[in-house]
């Protein structure tokens, strides 16, 4: 815990003088607060910055006025006798600042000593949320949990031996269970976070297993950030309540900090992600840059993220989720393209950790958000570009397949969640699109394991780039079948898919196999045909995969 004797020795450096000082310098100093002369809401903190205060007498004044232990002001002269005696007799030791030194640079070295216990040389804030939800929890004198705006746990305080059923499922999950976020919202707990800065006492549900709860929000500005929670069978008195109001502060500083310290990474991270996507010479370097491992194959995760009819709506949360936490807690790098979030994930033969890594993003996001996904081939630094063709591929394929019908009559797979749609694979989420590969609403495509779908897809592509050939037999039967009601093409398919096989042909389309040889005598008769002949067959195939027979 940080003393007074030690923030006096550490701001002598950056050019502060202690012209005043308390009996003991053993006070200690447990947070910080800023003078805001637009907010009239008092203000309470042991060290008091008197940023935009014009003189010593009003900076010592509004220092007694938020409890403060010290406080630092500017100015070249020291303050009168009159001041210092005011100082002293509220027990504020005065530290005055050197008008050329930046509240800036005083901020990050005050706000990194007292809230980390060491000196901060970025300024960041404290690097532990945990010591200060340890450090309000004594406080405040109960076990205390830090959520960001999504309720996702950012850290809690150490002990959980009296801990209700609610706050043990919420560490263990790192996240407020579901069923308790909409009791939560039934009891208009979130309409008062994001309106009021007021402590809110919950009254406890045992139904539910929850014990009481007073909450704080955390916001900077008119954004909410997060909350914090503080277990209590009653609603605490109002030091208390001050407490942990000074605490959701606090927290709205650090959390500013992490964001801006964040934001500079993710642009880094992501300009180096995008070098490798569009083709570098000097990849092998850039994957050292992005600290991923250099003897290792890489998939490329092409992903987007939708709400209801919403397209690309939760792209932006999906990117701010794949890009929290340290570098080198992070399997993978990510870069945001347009609608489209690019991940290079470490994965080589077997795409299961893709699979894992996407089960997790979609499992982290709200439930309504529907994610769709197309993971590329195993490539090397230099094959990524082509790693990135090959998951946009799957993507687009992955995005038909959301828009197919399920078949009359298909019903959910056994394991798939109440409301998935029929056809949703096991584990699908409420929502989720036929053919949903994954847990958490990720309808996703593997390149390895759709390349075939993707082949035709291409040939569909290049076939619609240009003009469709008005000659052929497959244009010429496909005139015939519209103008006369014929079932050409339809026949044409089935022979050229069982190889000539009538019995097999007929059995596909319901009919006698004399009927088909009678088809076929027909269509000759129509175009020329010439099954025998092997090139013909191939372009023939292709020109029916490339949709050409869709179309009169």
């Amino acid at each position: 815990m940080l003393k007074l004797d030690r923030l006096v020795n550490v701001l002598g450096g950056y050019g502060a003088r202690l012209c005043a000082a308390p009996a003991s310098r053993d006070v200690e100093l447990r947070s910080v607060v800023v003078h805001d002369p637009t907010d009239p809401r008092p203000a309470a903190g042991d060290v008091f910055l008197a940023v935009g205060v014009e003189s010593a007498a009003e900076a010592v004044r509004l220092a007694r006025a938020a409890r403060a232990a010290a406080v630092l002001t500017r100015g070249s002269a020291p303050p009168g006798g009159d001041v210092l005696a005011e100082a002293r007799d509220g027990g504020v030791a005065v530290l005055l600042v050197e008008p050329d030194v930046p509240w800036g640079q005083l901020f990050g070295v005050v706000y990194g000593l007292v809230l980390e216990g060491r000196e901060s040389g970025a300024g960041r804030g404290p690097a532990d949320l945990f010591a200060f939800a340890d450090m309000l929890a004594a406080e405040v004198g109960c076990p205390v949990t830090i959520e960001d705006r999504m309720s996702r746990v950012l850290a809690y305080s150490g002990s959980q031996q009296t801990a209700d059923p609610v706050r043990l499922e919420t560490i263990l999950g790192r996240r407020v269970p579901e069923t308790t976020r909409r009791l939560l919202e039934r009891k208009g707990v979130f309409a008062h976070l994001a309106a009021s800065d007021e402590p809110l006492f919950v009254a406890p549900d045992p139904e539910h297993g929850l014990r009481g709860r007073m909450v704080a929000a955390v916001r900077a500005g008119r954004e909410l950030l997060g909350s914090i929670w503080a277990e209590c069978e009653r609603p605490p008195p109002d030091e208390r309540r001050a407490l942990l109001a000074d605490g959701a502060r606090a927290v709205a500083l650090h959390l500013l900090r992490s964001r801006v310290g964040a934001d500079l990474e993710r642009r880094v991270e992501s300009d180096l992600v995008l070098q490798l996507l569009e083709g570098t010479a000097d990849a092998p370097a850039v994957i050292s840059r992005l600290g991923l491992p250099q003897d290792r194959q890489f998939r490329v995760i092409a992903l987007q993220a939708h709400i209801g009819e919403e397209r690309h709506a939760a792209v932006l949360m999906a990117f701010e989720r794949v890009t929290t936490g340290f570098g080198w807690a992070r399997p993978g790098r990510s870069t945001l393209f347009g609608n489209t979030l690019y991940t290079v994930l470490p994965c080589g033969a077997d795409p299961a950790p893709a699979r894992d890594w996407l089960a997790a993003t979609a499992q982290a996001l709200p439930r309504q958000v529907t994610v769709l996904a197309g993971v590329g081939g195993a490539a090397g630094p230099a094959q990524l570009p082509a790693g990135r063709q090959e998951a946009d591929e799957s993507l687009a394929l992955a995005s038909a397949r959301e828009a197919l019908p399920a078949p009359a009559g298909a019903v959910a797979a056994p394991g798939a969640a109440p409301g998935a749609a029929p056809g949703a694979a096991p584990g699908a989420a409420p929502g989720a699109a036929p053919g949903a590969a994954w847990p958490g609403g990720a309808l996703a495509v593997v390149y390895d394991e759709s390349w075939d779908e993707i082949l035709l897809q291409r040939l569909r592509a290049a076939a619609a780039a240009g003009r469709v050939p008005s000659r052929g037999p497959v244009a010429e039967l496909t005139r015939h079948d519209a103008e006369h009601g014929t079932r050409y093409i339809a026949t044409l398919r089935a022979w050229l898919e069982a190889q000539g096989d009538l019995t097999a042909v007929a059995a596909r389309l319901g009919v006698h196999p004399n009927t088909v040889r009678y088809r076929l005598r027909k269509m000759a008769e129509v175009t020329d045909l010439r099954l025998d002949r092997p090139e013909k067959r191939l372009a023939m195939i292709i020109a029916l995969a490339a949709g050409q027979g869709d179309r009169p």
